[in-house]
C-alpha cells in the first residue's frame, strides 16, 4: 500500500507542531521540513494541528 504523503509549504514557521504531533516522527527537521512518505500513514493530525496551514496533501 503506497503512504499518501504530504508537503510542507514555504508559508511553515519551524513553530515544531507537526513534529510533537506525529504519530509515526514521520518529519525530517531541515529547510524546509519534509515528510518522510515510508513513515507516513495519512492520519492528518499534522494538517489539522498546524497553526500556518502549511502542510498540504502531496
Amino acid at each position: 500500500m503506497a503512504a499518501v504523503t504530504y508537503t510542507v509549504t514555504d508559508t511553515c514557521t519551524a513553530c515544531g507542531a507537526c513534529l510533537l504531533t506525529c504519530p509515526e516522527h514521520a518529519f525530517v527537521v531541515g529547510v524546509p521540513l519534509q515528510v518522510r512518505a515510508d513513515r507516513c500513514t495519512d492520519c492528518g493530525e499534522c494538517v489539522e494541528i498546524c497553526p500556518a496551514d502549511a502542510i498540504v496533501r502531496a
